[in-house]
């Protein structure tokens, strides 16, 4: 659960070293929205996430954190969710990723994560900053995944990965790897390691949805 990510990113490394990634069937799934922000100068100023999980998570989170009973959330509950989320998934970057010219870009560990319970699902909104200014320049990704393949985020439309105010040097697409494929082109990279604990490594981002920016050069 991903409350509980320590434990259960244990649980998942247990289940691939029997299988491969494109077979492993996640626990949680979750749909997601992506919104890349700029700043006037057409640097990223942010990623703003929203998470909204599926039912029956939902519910066990709900049972969990219910410490009144009253079924329902209230606002000192919803903190403690809040806070165990934004710890457990810490060490995994916030479920991001991000590359310039197919390099890694370090994000910062955003201010604080929101909890939110609408009609019977679990809703986490945060933002993340780069940690240093990053131009539309070049060839932009940016991913959500679970390094772990215990939850699949799920972006049902491409729309769910938005960028405002894109400026005229820049195309968008959305890129969703088929897993077959993805191994195939990586299979010289793909370690042992990997596949008895793919969150040890970070190749397990090639199997990430993203938002690919292309711009080119001002004149």
């Amino acid at each position: 659960m991903i409350l509980n990510i320590r434990r259960t990113a244990l649980a998942a490394a247990a289940l691939l070293a029997t299988t491969i990634p494109a077979s492993v069937h996640p626990h949680v799934f979750a749909e997601a929205r992506l919104d890349v922000v700029l700043n006037p100068d057409d640097t990223v100023k942010a990623l703003r996430h929203l998470w909204r999980f599926d039912d029956l998570f939902s519910s066990t989170v709900l049972m969990e954190f219910d410490k009144n009973a009253d079924l329902k959330l209230d606002d000192s509950e919803l903190a403690e969710v809040s806070k165990t989320v934004f710890e457990s998934i810490g060490e995994y970057n916030y479920f991001q990723v991000v590359t310039h010219d197919g390099k890694d870009v370090a994000m910062k560990p955003p201010a604080n994560l929101m909890a939110n319970f609408e009609e019977q699902q679990l809703i986490i909104l945060f933002e993340a900053e780069p940690k240093e200014p990053l131009q539309l320049a070049g060839k932009l990704d940016f991913g959500v995944y679970d390094p772990t393949f215990y939850t699949a985020m799920d972006f049902t439309d491409d729309a769910n990965m938005s960028v405002a105010n894109l400026p005229a040097i820049c195309t968008r697409q959305v890129i969703r790897p088929d897993p077959d494929e993805a191994i195939a082109q990586n299979q010289a990279s793909l370690t042992d390691a990997f596949f008895n604990d793919p969150a040890g490594t970070d190749m397990s981002k090639i199997f990430a949805t993203k938002l690919e920016l292309t711009c080119q050069a001002k004149g």
